[in-house]
Protein backbone atom coordinates (compact mmCIF):
# COMPACT_ATOMS: atom_id res chain seq x y z
CA UNK A 1 0.00 0.00 0.00
CA UNK A 2 3.08 2.28 1.03
CA UNK A 3 4.51 1.74 -2.00
CA UNK A 4 1.71 2.13 -4.38
CA UNK A 5 1.29 5.27 -2.49
CA UNK A 6 4.96 6.87 -3.03
CA UNK A 7 4.24 5.15 -6.70
CA UNK A 8 1.26 7.61 -7.51
CA UNK A 9 3.01 10.67 -5.86
CA UNK A 10 6.08 10.18 -8.32
CA UNK A 11 3.60 9.84 -11.34
CA UNK A 12 1.61 12.75 -10.55
CA UNK A 13 4.62 15.04 -9.94
CA UNK A 14 6.28 13.84 -13.12
CA UNK A 15 2.80 14.46 -15.11
CA UNK A 16 2.59 17.96 -12.99
CA UNK A 17 6.35 18.81 -14.43
CA UNK A 18 5.36 17.17 -17.95
CA UNK A 19 2.08 19.21 -18.19
CA UNK A 20 3.57 22.38 -16.61
CA UNK A 21 4.99 24.18 -19.79
CA UNK A 22 1.28 23.79 -21.60
CA UNK A 23 -0.40 25.06 -19.06
CA UNK A 24 1.91 28.17 -19.64
CA UNK A 25 1.30 28.36 -22.85
CA UNK A 26 -2.02 28.19 -22.81
CA UNK A 27 -1.50 31.36 -19.88
CA UNK A 28 0.89 32.81 -22.84
CA UNK A 29 -1.54 32.40 -25.89
CA UNK A 30 -1.09 35.54 -27.11
CA UNK A 31 2.31 35.81 -27.86
CA UNK A 32 4.25 35.86 -30.72
CA UNK A 33 4.51 32.63 -32.96
CA UNK A 34 7.34 30.18 -32.57
CA UNK A 35 8.14 26.41 -32.28
CA UNK A 36 6.27 24.69 -29.58
CA UNK A 37 8.39 24.43 -26.46
CA UNK A 38 8.85 20.77 -25.31
CA UNK A 39 7.45 19.30 -21.66
CA UNK A 40 9.36 21.47 -19.16
CA UNK A 41 12.73 22.09 -21.45
CA UNK A 42 11.15 24.64 -23.70
CA UNK A 43 13.05 25.09 -27.04
CA UNK A 44 16.60 24.64 -26.15
CA UNK A 45 17.95 24.14 -29.56
CA UNK A 46 17.47 28.16 -29.89
CA UNK A 47 17.99 29.27 -26.43
CA UNK A 48 21.62 27.93 -26.18
CA UNK A 49 22.58 28.39 -29.63
CA UNK A 50 20.51 31.98 -30.19
CA UNK A 51 21.92 33.65 -33.09
CA UNK A 52 22.43 30.73 -35.33
CA UNK A 53 18.97 29.74 -35.89
CA UNK A 54 17.46 33.19 -35.39
CA UNK A 55 17.56 34.02 -39.15
CA UNK A 56 15.74 30.89 -39.78
CA UNK A 57 12.69 31.87 -37.23
CA UNK A 58 12.85 35.45 -38.39
CA UNK A 59 11.73 33.95 -42.02
CA UNK A 60 9.64 31.31 -40.71
CA UNK A 61 7.64 33.33 -38.13
CA UNK A 62 8.18 37.09 -38.66
CA UNK A 63 9.90 39.91 -36.98
CA UNK A 64 8.45 38.74 -33.60
CA UNK A 65 8.89 35.27 -32.64
CA UNK A 66 9.12 33.19 -28.75
CA UNK A 67 11.32 31.01 -27.86
CA UNK A 68 11.35 29.42 -24.33
CA UNK A 69 13.73 29.07 -22.03
CA UNK A 70 12.49 26.20 -19.88
CA UNK A 71 8.88 27.23 -18.87
CA UNK A 72 9.60 30.59 -19.27
CA UNK A 73 8.84 32.75 -23.19
CA UNK A 74 11.51 34.83 -24.22
CA UNK A 75 10.41 37.29 -27.38
CA UNK A 76 12.71 37.64 -30.37
CA UNK A 77 12.55 41.32 -32.24
CA UNK A 78 13.96 41.22 -35.72
CA UNK A 79 14.21 43.70 -38.43
CA UNK A 80 14.94 47.55 -38.32
CA UNK A 81 10.98 48.54 -38.23
CA UNK A 82 9.92 46.17 -35.51
CA UNK A 83 13.47 46.90 -33.02
CA UNK A 84 12.60 50.36 -33.56
CA UNK A 85 8.96 49.42 -32.84
CA UNK A 86 10.39 48.29 -29.61
CA UNK A 87 13.04 50.15 -28.46
CA UNK A 88 12.30 54.06 -29.60
CA UNK A 89 8.12 54.04 -30.08
CA UNK A 90 7.63 51.80 -26.99
CA UNK A 91 11.10 52.45 -25.03
CA UNK A 92 9.32 52.55 -21.45
CA UNK A 93 7.79 49.33 -21.73
CA UNK A 94 10.87 47.54 -23.05
CA UNK A 95 13.28 49.03 -20.28
CA UNK A 96 13.22 46.26 -17.81
CA UNK A 97 15.69 43.89 -17.16
CA UNK A 98 14.92 40.37 -16.79
CA UNK A 99 16.25 38.76 -13.52
CA UNK A 100 19.80 37.01 -13.67
CA UNK A 101 20.97 35.00 -11.42
CA UNK A 102 24.33 35.18 -11.41
CA UNK A 103 24.67 39.15 -12.25
CA UNK A 104 22.95 38.89 -9.17
CA UNK A 105 24.64 37.11 -6.80
CA UNK A 106 27.70 38.79 -8.40
CA UNK A 107 26.54 42.37 -7.22
CA UNK A 108 23.91 42.49 -4.74
CA UNK A 109 21.47 44.25 -8.53
CA UNK A 110 24.37 47.00 -8.50
CA UNK A 111 25.65 46.68 -11.65
CA UNK A 112 23.76 49.16 -14.30
CA UNK A 113 24.19 47.58 -17.62
CA UNK A 114 22.00 44.23 -16.17
CA UNK A 115 19.57 45.18 -13.86
CA UNK A 116 16.68 48.23 -13.76
CA UNK A 117 14.81 50.20 -11.26
CA UNK A 118 15.69 53.54 -9.92
CA UNK A 119 19.17 52.72 -8.56
CA UNK A 120 19.89 52.17 -12.27
CA UNK A 121 18.21 54.87 -13.14
CA UNK A 122 20.47 57.30 -11.16
CA UNK A 123 24.07 55.37 -11.47
CA UNK A 124 23.72 55.80 -15.21
CA UNK A 125 22.38 59.36 -14.97
CA UNK A 126 25.44 60.21 -12.60
CA UNK A 127 27.94 58.38 -15.32
CA UNK A 128 26.15 60.35 -18.69
CA UNK A 129 26.55 63.70 -17.02
CA UNK A 130 29.75 63.07 -15.49
CA UNK A 131 31.60 61.78 -19.20
CA UNK A 132 29.56 65.23 -20.90
CA UNK A 133 30.70 67.58 -17.85
CA UNK A 134 34.13 66.18 -18.22
CA UNK A 135 34.57 66.49 -22.03
CA UNK A 136 34.22 70.27 -21.33
CA UNK A 137 37.17 69.98 -18.81
CA UNK A 138 40.46 71.21 -18.95
CA UNK A 139 41.75 68.22 -19.84
CA UNK A 140 38.93 67.29 -22.37
CA UNK A 141 38.43 63.41 -23.38
CA UNK A 142 39.11 64.48 -26.77
CA UNK A 143 42.34 65.69 -25.36
CA UNK A 144 43.47 62.37 -23.68
CA UNK A 145 42.68 60.22 -26.63
CA UNK A 146 44.78 62.27 -28.92
CA UNK A 147 47.60 62.27 -26.63
CA UNK A 148 47.54 58.46 -26.10
CA UNK A 149 47.23 57.90 -29.82
CA UNK A 150 50.97 58.83 -29.66
CA UNK A 151 52.34 56.20 -27.39
CA UNK A 152 49.73 53.96 -30.00
CA UNK A 153 51.87 55.33 -32.91
CA UNK A 154 54.99 54.59 -31.21
CA UNK A 155 54.16 51.09 -30.15
CA UNK A 156 53.40 50.49 -33.90
CA UNK A 157 56.24 52.35 -35.07
CA UNK A 158 58.36 49.95 -33.09
CA UNK A 159 57.20 46.91 -35.28
CA UNK A 160 59.48 47.99 -38.16
CA UNK A 161 56.86 46.99 -40.38
CA UNK A 162 56.91 43.42 -39.16
CA UNK A 163 53.68 41.28 -38.25
CA UNK A 164 51.51 42.62 -35.64
CA UNK A 165 48.26 41.46 -33.73
CA UNK A 166 47.10 44.99 -33.32
CA UNK A 167 44.99 43.61 -30.20
CA UNK A 168 47.83 43.99 -27.95
CA UNK A 169 48.37 47.92 -28.29
CA UNK A 170 45.23 48.54 -29.03
CA UNK A 171 43.81 47.33 -25.69
CA UNK A 172 46.74 49.52 -24.10
CA UNK A 173 45.25 52.52 -25.61
CA UNK A 174 41.90 52.09 -24.59
CA UNK A 175 42.83 50.25 -21.35
CA UNK A 176 45.10 53.76 -20.56
CA UNK A 177 42.38 56.50 -21.50
CA UNK A 178 39.37 54.84 -19.89
CA UNK A 179 41.72 54.56 -16.44
CA UNK A 180 43.10 58.46 -16.82
CA UNK A 181 39.13 58.89 -16.79
CA UNK A 182 38.07 56.74 -14.28
CA UNK A 183 41.16 57.19 -11.96
CA UNK A 184 42.83 59.86 -12.86
CA UNK A 185 46.16 57.88 -14.14
CA UNK A 186 47.76 56.05 -16.55
CA UNK A 187 50.39 52.84 -17.00
CA UNK A 188 53.23 52.39 -19.64
CA UNK A 189 51.97 49.48 -22.14
CA UNK A 190 54.52 46.61 -20.44
CA UNK A 191 53.01 47.55 -17.13
CA UNK A 192 51.88 44.07 -15.21
CA UNK A 193 48.72 45.97 -14.14
CA UNK A 194 47.52 47.61 -17.19
CA UNK A 195 48.07 44.01 -18.24
CA UNK A 196 46.00 42.46 -15.74
CA UNK A 197 43.19 44.57 -15.94
CA UNK A 198 43.08 44.14 -20.03
CA UNK A 199 42.85 40.39 -19.33
CA UNK A 200 40.49 40.75 -16.58
CA UNK A 201 37.60 42.61 -18.80
CA UNK A 202 38.02 40.14 -21.67
CA UNK A 203 38.43 37.53 -19.33
CA UNK A 204 34.76 38.66 -17.43
CA UNK A 205 32.95 39.39 -20.83
CA UNK A 206 33.88 35.97 -22.40
CA UNK A 207 32.42 34.03 -19.28
CA UNK A 208 29.12 35.26 -19.79
CA UNK A 209 29.47 33.54 -22.55
CA UNK A 210 30.42 30.16 -21.07
CA UNK A 211 28.78 26.85 -21.12
CA UNK A 212 29.23 26.57 -17.13
CA UNK A 213 28.01 30.75 -17.09
CA UNK A 214 24.49 29.76 -18.69
CA UNK A 215 23.90 26.95 -16.72
CA UNK A 216 23.84 28.40 -13.79
CA UNK A 217 21.72 31.00 -14.97
CA UNK A 218 19.15 28.44 -16.20
CA UNK A 219 19.34 26.33 -12.85
CA UNK A 220 19.84 28.97 -10.29
CA UNK A 221 20.02 26.18 -7.85
CA UNK A 222 23.28 24.89 -8.62
CA UNK A 223 24.67 28.22 -7.34
CA UNK A 224 24.06 26.74 -4.05
CA UNK A 225 26.39 23.80 -4.85
CA UNK A 226 29.71 25.45 -3.34
CA UNK A 227 31.90 23.74 -5.56
CA UNK A 228 29.94 25.18 -8.90
CA UNK A 229 29.59 28.34 -7.73
CA UNK A 230 33.14 29.13 -6.60
CA UNK A 231 33.92 27.71 -10.02
CA UNK A 232 31.60 30.12 -12.21
CA UNK A 233 32.23 33.19 -9.91
CA UNK A 234 36.20 32.60 -9.53
CA UNK A 235 37.06 34.29 -12.54
CA UNK A 236 34.73 37.67 -12.50
CA UNK A 237 35.91 37.96 -9.11
CA UNK A 238 39.06 38.64 -10.49
CA UNK A 239 37.97 42.10 -12.11
CA UNK A 240 36.12 42.91 -8.73
CA UNK A 241 39.28 42.63 -6.88
CA UNK A 242 41.35 44.42 -9.00
CA UNK A 243 38.76 47.20 -9.14
CA UNK A 244 38.76 47.26 -5.63
CA UNK A 245 42.20 47.68 -5.00
CA UNK A 246 41.96 50.50 -7.13
CA UNK A 247 40.03 52.18 -5.37
CA UNK A 248 41.66 51.75 -2.09
CA UNK A 249 44.63 53.45 -3.79
CA UNK A 250 42.96 56.66 -4.67
CA UNK A 251 43.03 59.73 -2.53
CA UNK A 252 40.26 61.67 -2.91
CA UNK A 253 40.81 65.31 -4.06
CA UNK A 254 37.26 67.45 -3.16
CA UNK A 255 38.80 70.99 -3.95
CA UNK A 256 39.73 70.18 -7.47
CA UNK A 257 38.36 66.76 -8.91
CA UNK A 258 40.05 65.03 -11.53
CA UNK A 259 38.28 61.92 -12.15
CA UNK A 260 35.45 60.03 -11.76
CA UNK A 261 36.57 57.98 -8.49
CA UNK A 262 36.54 62.00 -7.12
CA UNK A 263 33.14 63.01 -8.41
CA UNK A 264 30.99 59.59 -7.16
CA UNK A 265 32.91 59.63 -3.57
CA UNK A 266 31.85 63.61 -3.17
CA UNK A 267 28.02 62.56 -4.18
CA UNK A 268 28.44 59.78 -1.72
CA UNK A 269 29.81 62.29 0.93
CA UNK A 270 26.72 64.93 0.23
CA UNK A 271 23.93 61.73 0.31
CA UNK A 272 25.51 60.12 3.46
CA UNK A 273 22.83 61.21 5.30
CA UNK A 274 19.87 60.35 2.96
CA UNK A 275 18.53 56.88 4.12
CA UNK A 276 18.59 54.87 1.24
CA UNK A 277 20.72 56.53 -1.07
CA UNK A 278 22.23 54.50 -3.79
CA UNK A 279 25.41 56.35 -3.70
CA UNK A 280 27.80 53.99 -1.69
CA UNK A 281 31.12 52.78 -1.67
CA UNK A 282 29.54 49.35 -2.88
CA UNK A 283 27.88 51.55 -5.76
CA UNK A 284 31.18 52.84 -6.88
CA UNK A 285 32.78 49.61 -6.85
CA UNK A 286 30.24 47.88 -8.99
CA UNK A 287 29.64 51.04 -11.46
CA UNK A 288 33.72 50.98 -11.95
CA UNK A 289 33.68 47.01 -12.84
CA UNK A 290 30.65 47.53 -15.60
CA UNK A 291 32.48 50.55 -16.75
CA UNK A 292 35.25 48.70 -17.40
CA UNK A 293 33.89 45.93 -18.77
CA UNK A 294 31.81 47.53 -21.30
CA UNK A 295 34.67 49.89 -21.93
CA UNK A 296 37.75 48.36 -22.97
CA UNK A 297 37.08 44.60 -24.01
CA UNK A 298 34.15 46.11 -26.79
CA UNK A 299 36.18 48.96 -28.07
CA UNK A 300 39.40 47.75 -28.34
CA UNK A 301 37.99 44.38 -30.41
CA UNK A 302 36.14 47.13 -32.77
CA UNK A 303 39.24 49.13 -33.30
CA UNK A 304 41.32 45.44 -33.93
CA UNK A 305 38.44 44.49 -36.36
CA UNK A 306 38.77 47.62 -38.40
CA UNK A 307 42.41 47.57 -38.92
CA UNK A 308 41.81 44.01 -40.37
CA UNK A 309 39.37 44.80 -42.33
CA UNK A 310 40.79 47.76 -43.66
CA UNK A 311 44.23 45.93 -44.64
CA UNK A 312 41.85 43.31 -47.01
CA UNK A 313 40.73 46.89 -49.02
CA UNK A 314 43.50 48.79 -49.72
CA UNK A 315 41.81 51.04 -52.39
CA UNK A 316 39.63 51.99 -49.17
CA UNK A 317 42.26 52.72 -46.87
CA UNK A 318 44.23 54.89 -49.80
CA UNK A 319 40.69 57.19 -50.07
CA UNK A 320 40.59 57.84 -46.30
CA UNK A 321 43.94 58.41 -45.96
CA UNK A 322 44.00 60.90 -49.09
CA UNK A 323 41.05 62.75 -46.94
CA UNK A 324 43.09 62.76 -43.99
CA UNK A 325 46.13 64.29 -45.61
CA UNK A 326 43.77 67.11 -47.38
CA UNK A 327 42.28 68.01 -43.76
CA UNK A 328 44.42 67.78 -41.62
CA UNK A 329 47.85 67.14 -43.10
CA UNK A 330 50.64 65.43 -42.02
CA UNK A 331 51.90 66.84 -38.74
CA UNK A 332 48.53 67.69 -36.86
CA UNK A 333 46.51 64.81 -35.84
CA UNK A 334 42.96 64.82 -36.85
CA UNK A 335 40.20 65.56 -34.02
CA UNK A 336 36.71 65.71 -33.52
CA UNK A 337 36.48 69.25 -35.35
CA UNK A 338 37.69 67.35 -38.38
CA UNK A 339 34.89 64.97 -38.86
CA UNK A 340 33.06 67.23 -40.64
CA UNK A 341 35.17 67.84 -43.19
CA UNK A 342 36.28 64.02 -43.18
CA UNK A 343 33.16 62.30 -44.63
CA UNK A 344 34.18 59.49 -46.02
CA UNK A 345 36.73 58.77 -42.84
CA UNK A 346 33.74 58.91 -40.88
CA UNK A 347 31.45 56.75 -43.10
CA UNK A 348 34.13 54.31 -43.27
CA UNK A 349 34.26 54.05 -39.77
CA UNK A 350 30.41 53.95 -39.39
CA UNK A 351 30.18 50.78 -42.26
CA UNK A 352 33.46 48.62 -40.27
CA UNK A 353 31.22 48.42 -37.12
CA UNK A 354 27.90 47.49 -39.55
CA UNK A 355 29.88 44.84 -41.20
CA UNK A 356 31.51 43.82 -37.65
CA UNK A 357 28.30 43.37 -35.80
CA UNK A 358 30.27 43.10 -33.05
CA UNK A 359 26.88 42.62 -30.34
CA UNK A 360 24.46 40.62 -32.22
CA UNK A 361 21.51 40.57 -30.05
CA UNK A 362 21.72 43.73 -27.37
CA UNK A 363 21.45 43.25 -23.41
CA UNK A 364 18.37 41.35 -22.88
CA UNK A 365 14.99 43.65 -22.24
CA UNK A 366 12.08 42.75 -20.10
CA UNK A 367 8.60 44.45 -20.69
CA UNK A 368 8.05 46.46 -17.51
CA UNK A 369 4.56 45.72 -17.56
CA UNK A 370 1.99 43.66 -19.96
CA UNK A 371 2.45 45.38 -23.42
CA UNK A 372 0.29 45.12 -26.58
CA UNK A 373 3.15 44.94 -29.27
CA UNK A 374 2.48 44.35 -32.97
CA UNK A 375 -1.17 42.43 -32.27
CA UNK A 376 0.38 40.36 -29.40
CA UNK A 377 0.49 40.76 -26.10
CA UNK A 378 3.41 40.24 -23.87
CA UNK A 379 2.95 39.61 -20.36
CA UNK A 380 5.09 41.69 -17.73
CA UNK A 381 8.44 40.41 -17.01
CA UNK A 382 8.83 38.72 -20.37
CA UNK A 383 12.40 38.81 -21.53
CA UNK A 384 12.74 40.32 -24.85
CA UNK A 385 15.64 39.99 -27.11
CA UNK A 386 16.16 42.65 -29.38
CA UNK A 387 18.31 40.63 -33.02
CA UNK A 388 20.26 43.73 -33.98
CA UNK A 389 22.42 41.61 -36.70
CA UNK A 390 19.07 41.57 -38.49
CA UNK A 391 18.84 45.50 -37.65
CA UNK A 392 22.22 46.53 -39.34
CA UNK A 393 21.61 43.67 -42.05
CA UNK A 394 18.36 44.75 -43.12
CA UNK A 395 17.93 44.83 -46.81
CA UNK A 396 15.32 47.49 -46.29
CA UNK A 397 17.67 49.81 -45.06
CA UNK A 398 20.72 49.17 -46.91
CA UNK A 399 21.42 48.99 -50.30
CA UNK A 400 23.98 45.98 -50.37
CA UNK A 401 23.71 44.38 -46.68
CA UNK A 402 26.45 41.22 -46.72
CA UNK A 403 29.04 43.98 -48.85
CA UNK A 404 31.19 45.82 -47.21
CA UNK A 405 30.48 49.23 -48.84
CA UNK A 406 30.98 53.16 -47.29
CA UNK A 407 28.32 54.43 -49.40
CA UNK A 408 25.94 53.28 -47.05
CA UNK A 409 26.79 56.33 -45.11
CA UNK A 410 26.66 58.80 -47.72
CA UNK A 411 24.81 60.81 -49.81
CA UNK A 412 24.38 61.97 -53.58
CA UNK A 413 26.70 64.51 -52.82
CA UNK A 414 29.08 62.66 -50.69
CA UNK A 415 28.62 64.34 -47.19
CA UNK A 416 28.11 61.84 -44.27
CA UNK A 417 24.39 60.78 -43.09
CA UNK A 418 23.85 58.83 -40.25
CA UNK A 419 21.16 56.12 -40.64
CA UNK A 420 18.16 55.72 -38.33
CA UNK A 421 19.24 51.57 -38.99
CA UNK A 422 22.86 52.14 -37.88
CA UNK A 423 22.19 50.37 -33.90
CA UNK A 424 25.42 49.15 -33.19
CA UNK A 425 25.16 50.32 -29.44
CA UNK A 426 21.28 49.40 -29.31
CA UNK A 427 18.89 52.18 -29.25
CA UNK A 428 16.38 54.27 -26.60
CA UNK A 429 16.44 54.21 -22.77
CA UNK A 430 19.18 51.30 -22.62
CA UNK A 431 21.30 52.38 -25.34
CA UNK A 432 25.06 52.12 -24.30
CA UNK A 433 26.08 54.37 -21.66
CA UNK A 434 29.63 55.06 -23.01
CA UNK A 435 28.03 55.20 -26.69
CA UNK A 436 29.89 58.76 -26.93
CA UNK A 437 33.14 58.15 -25.53
CA UNK A 438 33.38 54.64 -27.70
CA UNK A 439 32.80 57.04 -31.03
CA UNK A 440 34.96 59.33 -30.30
CA UNK A 441 37.92 56.76 -29.42
CA UNK A 442 37.43 54.74 -32.62
CA UNK A 443 37.27 57.77 -34.72
CA UNK A 444 40.31 59.40 -33.08
CA UNK A 445 42.73 56.61 -33.12
CA UNK A 446 41.60 54.87 -36.69
CA UNK A 447 42.17 58.34 -38.48
CA UNK A 448 45.57 58.62 -36.07
CA UNK A 449 47.04 55.33 -37.32
CA UNK A 450 46.17 56.06 -40.82
CA UNK A 451 47.07 59.29 -41.01
CA UNK A 452 51.04 57.73 -39.82
CA UNK A 453 50.60 54.00 -41.23
CA UNK A 454 49.28 52.22 -43.75
CA UNK A 455 48.17 48.59 -43.04
CA UNK A 456 48.48 45.80 -44.76
CA UNK A 457 48.50 42.18 -44.92
CA UNK A 458 51.97 39.40 -43.91
CA UNK A 459 53.34 38.13 -46.60
CA UNK A 460 51.25 35.01 -47.93
CA UNK A 461 47.97 35.90 -46.36
CA UNK A 462 45.18 36.13 -49.14
CA UNK A 463 42.84 38.70 -49.34
CA UNK A 464 38.85 38.12 -48.04
CA UNK A 465 36.01 39.96 -48.70
CA UNK A 466 33.81 41.11 -45.40
CA UNK A 467 32.08 38.20 -45.30
CA UNK A 468 34.52 35.72 -44.62
CA UNK A 469 35.69 38.19 -42.05
CA UNK A 470 33.11 38.64 -40.57
CA UNK A 471 32.00 34.54 -40.67
CA UNK A 472 35.23 33.99 -38.62
CA UNK A 473 34.95 37.46 -36.12
CA UNK A 474 36.51 35.66 -33.71
CA UNK A 475 39.87 34.88 -34.88
CA UNK A 476 39.91 38.30 -37.31
CA UNK A 477 39.65 40.20 -33.58
CA UNK A 478 41.69 38.45 -31.47
CA UNK A 479 44.51 36.53 -33.94
CA UNK A 480 45.10 38.35 -37.14
CA UNK A 481 48.05 39.70 -38.04
CA UNK A 482 48.74 43.03 -39.91
CA UNK A 483 51.67 45.07 -40.90
CA UNK A 484 51.77 48.83 -39.94
CA UNK A 485 54.21 50.27 -42.94
CA UNK A 486 55.41 53.90 -42.07
CA UNK A 487 53.60 56.36 -45.12
CA UNK A 488 56.29 58.24 -47.08
CA UNK A 489 54.14 61.33 -47.30
CA UNK A 490 55.12 64.34 -49.31
CA UNK A 491 56.32 67.49 -48.26
CA UNK A 492 53.52 69.18 -49.50
CA UNK A 493 50.77 67.42 -46.94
Amino acid sequence: MVIFLVLSIFISVLTFLFLLPWRNQNKYQLLPPGSAPLPFLGTPKYVSALCKYFPELHKKYGPVFTIWKLTDPMVVVCGYEAVKHALLDQGEEFSGRPFSPIVNLYSDGYMFPSVGGERWRQLRRFTIIFLRSFEMGKTSIERRIIDESKSLIGEFTATGGKPVNPINPLGCAVGNILISILLGRSFDYNDPKLQELILSTRTFLYDTHSRLYKLGDTFPILLKVPILKEKIMKRRSRLKSLTKKYIEEHSLSPAAPRDFIDYFQIKIKEEETIFGSHFTERSLLMTLIALFAAGIDTTTATLSFCLTLISHYPEVQAKVQQEIDEVTGWQRPPEMMDRAQMPYTNAVVHEMQRVMDLAPVAHYHAVTKETRFRGFTIPKGTTVIPFLSSVLSDPTQWETPEDFNPGHFLDEKGQFQLKPAFMAFSAGKRICAGEGLARMEIFLLFSALLQKFTFTLPPGTGRQDCRMLKQNKHKAILFSQVCAEPRAVSSTT
